[in-house]
């Protein structure tokens, strides 16, 4: 017998499990709401997802890298509070993801979660997931990672700052990577952390985004100049909207940024004077970056897990 939308939802209620769960162990148990709910609990499923549903925002974003810096992963995940984010073993479980992802060829979340697990391959990513929401008593969740192979040229430096709190990865080429290099490449990255470029440089804006950009900055001014008791000539509002835009692509790219550690040298400058060295990409994790809590739609959920 098919299990009914108000059974579904009594069971979700009862347990906070997944509308598929919830669908399965009425399945299995004829049924029978109180079996299902035992049938929930006995499989852990009831409690870790009572615990799904809540906002993980904390957490930790840790690195693993080959020991040749051939190749590296950078990883985020979440846990509800920062302190189940220092808890020893949530922390160990963060280091075994990221040895998980360093060793995958899977370029989603999703597509992780259905792999072998790396330290028992009798588990999947997703059980050990929700083994570690029971016992440990809050949601968590593999939020992003990213993965690097380094060119023949290349090598890979990470960086994590405060704790994991931001972590940053790039590679870095030159023609000989040696130990000033590397040291380039942890400044670098420390630079990153703290300063939060979005690209290397302009060459990797697309014409689009800076029309875009040049059409808010030109109307910016040109109300402005509308409003101005001095109203300026049109060539006087061009040159100022290229000098407004020249000045947000040195905010949002790298190269042009100052240096941290020495303001007078902008990064372009400061890789200069290690040789000849270059970033060829960088990723930037900050925890719980963006997070919102996911409105649920019950009416969608009920329809999918009758639907299968």
């Amino acid at each position: 017998m098919a299990a009914s939308v108000a059974q579904i939802k009594e069971l979700r209620e009862l347990s906070g499990a997944g509308m598929s769960a919830c669908k399965s162990a009425l399945d299995e148990s004829g049924g029978d709401v109180k079996r299902a709910v035992k049938i929930l609990r006995e499989k852990g499923l009831a409690a870790a997802a009572k615990k799904a549903g809540r906002v993980a925002a904390e957490g930790l974003v840790m690195a693993k890298l080959t020991a040749d810096r051939k190749n590296g992963a950078l990883v985020e995940v979440n846990s509800e509070t920062d302190f189940v984010a220092k808890n020893e073993d949530f922390v160990a479980f963060v280091g075994q993801v990221a040895a998980q992802v360093l060793d995958s060829n899977s370029d989603t979340v999703e597509a992780l979660l259905t792999e072998k697990w790396v330290g028992d391959a009798s588990q999947t990513v997703s059980g050990v997931l929700t083994h570690k929401i029971s016992t440990i008593g809050e949601n968590i969740g593999i939020r992003r990672f990213v993965r690097y192979a380094a060119s023949a040229n290349g090598a890979v430096v990470e960086y994590i700052h405060t704790g994991g709190r931001v972590g940053v990865m790039l590679e870095i080429t030159a023609s000989d990577i040696n130990d000033a290099v590397l040291e380039a490449g942890r400044n670098i990255c420390m630079h990153i952390a703290l300063m939060a470029p979005q690209y290397i440089s302009s060459a990797e804006i697309s014409p689009e985004q800076l029309a875009a950009e040049k059409d808010i900055l030109t109307k910016t001014a040109l109300n402005e100049n509308e409003k101005s008791d001095k109203p300026k000539p049109a060539q006087v509002i061009e040159k100022m909207v290229e000098g407004r835009l020249a000045k947000n692509l040195k905010e949002i790219c790298l190269v042009d940024q100052a240096y941290v550690k020495n303001e007078e040298l902008t990064i372009a400058a400061y890789l200069k004077t290690v040789g000849d060295v270059a970033v060829a990409r960088f990723a930037r994790f900050e925890r719980g970056e963006g997070v919102e809590k996911k409105e649920e739609n019950f009416a969608e959920e009920v329809a999918k897990a009758m639907h299968g």
